[in-house]
């Protein structure tokens, strides 16, 4: 085997695979071409060695066999050497006969090589930073918590008055402009709650003071900068028609408010109870916000070239999240890039930089973890995963929906983390 270096982030590896070694996987191509090529007076798969043989010709038969042999033992060949090889190899068979050696060459591009000098005190650093701070929930915040609360209990009422600030509406509703209706303007049944301004302005303005079953026409300009540049600017003609007007009776805050959700004495054990959960969001967030730190002061310690398959990779993650983040605002990641005028390379390039932190961040954490042998146990793996596994545990096949080796490997991951992160913070 010959390994040699072709920059800071390829290698290119010359390796053998012994006759005996590959000859193995000769049986299990053939049967693979057997079953999927049809000789007449052969049922599929019962064709001679032979006959498959004429019918396929030697030479892809032998590329066959090589590739099922390389993929066999190329990954065995990095872990022996140690080579930290990301992404699928570029591979040219260098000798291909049979019963003698295979020899091949793999190009491949690698992990860089992260020396972090000085990261104690980096991490010390952050840690002075955030020891000592502490968590407290103003009155004020608890009141907004219990304002929410009450608002999510409102009681509605039907009246027969004219809409006014607060209601809750049900409209009809259609736009057009220059008399022609725009796409997406018309709605029905359309539920509204007058002060909220959800719409553009004027919109709520010209519905207070509409009584049930009263239609009204108005004329409004869409902000310069509203989403849809179409529409931005433009002025263009509402057609509205009230359907349903409630008054919305919040309760009031009182001990009688705090017994109605079953599991408070009073108010005031209502109280202590959002005061305790408001800090443990506070403590999270905190959490959180000190880890992104150590992230951040690490990063600025890796000094490499990184490979551009990791940034691709990295983005493609983003992008992913990305998706993942519109469509549950209820579009498409291509329809949210129409408004904004922007194309996925656009956001790629913006997201560049912010790639290479977290991928420089990833390979600072790795490599404190293997300089102070930071480790999980089996048994912590598998206690974590019967956890997740509870959640299933009333489907059938549940072996077969979920892949026991990647679950366990994501838990591993999340574990190792974690005791990494409480390692930082003991610092």
């Amino acid at each position: 085997m010959k390994i040699k270096k072709l920059d800071e982030s390829k290698v290119e590896i010359k390796d053998v695979i012994a006759w005996k070694d590959w000859k193995k996987f000769f049986n299990e191509v053939i049967s693979e071409f057997s079953k999927n090529i049809k000789i007449e007076g052969f049922r599929p798969g019962k064709a001679p060695k032979k006959i498959v043989e004429q019918k396929i010709g030697k030479e892809t038969i032998l590329g066959a066999v090589a590739e099922k042999a390389i993929k066999k033992y190329y990954p065995e060949m990095l872990k022996r050497e140690k080579i930290e090889a990301i992404g699928a190899p570029e591979v040219q068979i260098l000798k291909l006969k049979e019963g003698e050696d295979l020899e091949y060459l793999a190009i491949t591009t690698v992990m860089p090589k992260v020396e972090l000098k000085g990261w104690e005190k980096k991490i010390k650093e952050v840690n002075k930073k955030h020891n000592g701070k502490e968590v407290k929930i103003s009155g004020k915040k608890i009141d907004k918590e219990l304002e929410k609360l009450a608002n999510s209990r409102v009681k509605l009422v039907t009246v027969k008055r004219p809409a006014k600030k607060d209601d809750a509406v049900k409209i009809d509703f259609h736009i057009k402009q220059n008399n022609i209706p725009i796409e997406g303007g018309t709605a029905r049944d359309h539920s509204l709650i007058l002060g909220k301004n959800v719409f553009i302005p004027g919109f709520e303005d010209n519905i207070i003071g509409m009584k049930k079953g009263e239609e009204k026409e108005f004329d409004l300009t869409f902000p310069k900068e509203y989403h849809e540049k179409n529409l931005a600017g433009k002025k263009a003609t509402f057609t509205v028609k009230m359907k349903l007007i409630q008054e919305r009776q919040v309760p009031n805050i009182d001990d009688d408010f705090a017994k109605s959700l079953g599991k408070f004495e009073d108010l005031k054990m209502l109280k202590d109870s959002i005061k305790d959960g408001l800090k443990k969001e506070k403590e999270i967030k905190n959490r959180e916000n000190r880890r992104a730190d150590f992230a951040e002061k690490l990063a600025e310690l890796v000094d490499v070239v990184l490979p551009e398959l990791l940034i691709h990779e990295e983005l493609h993650r983003m992008f992913h999240d990305f998706e993942s983040q519109v469509q549950g605002m209820g579009v498409t990641a291509e329809q949210y890039l129409q408004q904004i005028g922007k194309s996925k390379k656009d956001l790629e390039n913006d997201w560049r930089p912010q790639a290479e932190k977290r991928i420089k961040s990833s390979m600072a954490f790795g490599r404190i973890i293997s300089e102070k042998n930071i480790d999980v146990s089996g048994e912590e793996v598998e206690k974590e995963m019967n956890k997740t596994l509870q959640y299933y545990k009333d489907q059938k096949d549940l072996e077969k929906k979920i892949d026991m080796k990647v679950l366990y490997e994501k838990t591993k991951a999340v574990l190792l983390n974690e005791k990494l992160f409480e390692f930082l913070e003991k610092m």
